[in-house]
């Protein structure tokens, strides 16, 4: 099938469907025209790599994955270093979470001293994971939302 009736199928971009090529995750034949030619399987493999991409791995890991991948949620079957990929992309998402929340605290003191009228924000405490407030993401440039 081609890159377009593939994109239909799917309900990914081409270019997106390019960019997953590119990365090796999925693969065409080129015709004689250039034309890139998808197996029939392609729609599962691309529902398996948005399902997997929706679990927060990355493309490279998924590389990894696909080959242990059935069905379209995906379902992973037993492959060499399967749970140890696993372990160590969680070990990496925690840690992006701890710097996530390191980031959240200090802004959330720097948000205390401009509201308190303060140059710089105290420093910080050892209080981590502590919610004090609960911080709006969207705010218009310059304006507070009411309430805060």
């Amino acid at each position: 099938m081609l890159i377009g009736e593939l994109a239909r199928r799917s309900s990914v971009s081409t270019r997106l469907l390019r960019y997953y090529e590119a990365q090796g995750l999925l693969t065409s034949v080129r015709l004689a025209n250039g034309y890139r030619d998808y197996a029939d399987d392609a729609p599962m493999i691309v529902a398996q790599i948005r399902g997997l991409l929706a679990a927060g791995l990355s493309t490279e890991v998924i590389r990894e994955l696909l080959p242990c991948a059935a069905g379209k949620q995906p379902r992973l079957t037993s492959c060499p270093d399967l749970v140890g990929i696993l372990r160590e992309t969680l070990r990496d998402i925690d840690e992006r979470m701890e710097v996530l929340d390191r980031n959240r605290q200090a802004l959330i003191r720097y948000l205390d001293a401009a509201e308190a009228g303060q140059v710089q924000p105290p420093a910080a405490t050892s209080r981590r994971g502590s919610r004090r407030r609960t911080v709006p993401v969207r705010w218009k440039r310059g304006r507070k939302p009411s309430g805060v």
